[in-house]
């Protein structure tokens, strides 16, 4: 049985359940340096790719859909990847949607940016995103692109609802990584998810674990759900109007608690 840290007054050390950032630019270095805490990088899923081959099973002809959902960065990867393995030449008048301006702005990477064809939700969460594809979807046909194993049904819901012509697009999978030893190894004042395999990953890892005086963070409704769901005390959540990322979360919970 795993027990987390008991309460403390003062944060030290948080678990982000993320690979460790390429920069010394990103926010978690500066909340580092702001509050004197230690940020401990290990990611709870590892993200299969899903084979040309397999997705063929699948009888998408994605040239033939208009616009494209995006809800991640991986599945920007996973898409792009899985259009050279087939050999597809997306066109130019693809459009994109996107759940935040983060992830709008990591379309650079494969294409010529431009405002006019990549839209994303004003709030960062599902409902800013839904409504921009809403007043957008006349004439267009959607590709959902998502995780096998992780597509979500708030989406999916609402795209029914209003008629919208979509298909989902298994690309990927996620499979629990093991994080037995780092958390084993160390005693963290703040864990936090980012999706809800995410969740269950760590209950792969500790069937019993126990939460004791651990914060928990989430960044997603269905993440924050599925901490929840698990029976766990949820403290820390993004986004929100006063928080679009967890990082911003974290800084205001931060600033607090000191």
């Amino acid at each position: 049985m795993a027990k987390s840290a008991t309460k403390k007054s003062v944060i030290k050390k948080i678990l982000i359940g993320q690979p460790k950032p390429d920069s010394d630019k990103s926010p978690y270095h500066e909340l580092s340096r702001k509050y004197q805490v230690e940020f401990v990088f290990e990611p709870f899923i590892i993200l299969d790719g899903i084979s040309a081959k397999e997705f063929r099973k699948q009888k998408i002809d994605i040239a033939s859909f208009t616009a494209v959902i995006f809800t991640s960065r991986n599945a920007i990867d996973h898409f792009f990847r899985m259009c050279e393995e087939m050999k597809v030449s997306v066109s130019q008048e693809t459009k994109y949607f996107c759940i935040n301006e983060s992830v709008a702005l990591y379309l650079q990477k494969f294409i010529l940016y431009r405002k006019r064809k990549v839209f994303y939700g004003a709030d960062a969460n599902n409902k800013s995103m839904l409504d921009v594809i809403q007043r957008h979807k006349e004439g267009e046909r959607f590709l959902y692109v998502c995780s096998e194993n992780q597509q979500d049904n708030e989406i999916c819901s609402s795209l029914k609802h209003f008629n919208a012509d979509y298909q989902l697009a298994f690309m990927y999978r996620s499979i629990s990584n093991d994080v037995t030893r780092v958390i084993s190894e160390n005693q963290f004042d703040i864990i936090c998810f980012f999706t809800p395999s995410s969740v269950k990953s760590l209950l792969d890892s500790f069937p019993n674990f126990e939460q004791n005086g651990t914060y928990f963070a989430a960044f997603g409704s269905n993440t924050g759900k599925a901490v929840q769901d698990a029976g766990f005390k949820l403290h820390i959540e993004a986004p929100t109007p006063v928080a679009k990322s967890l990082p911003m979360a974290l800084d205001n919970y931060l600033s607090k608690s000191k």
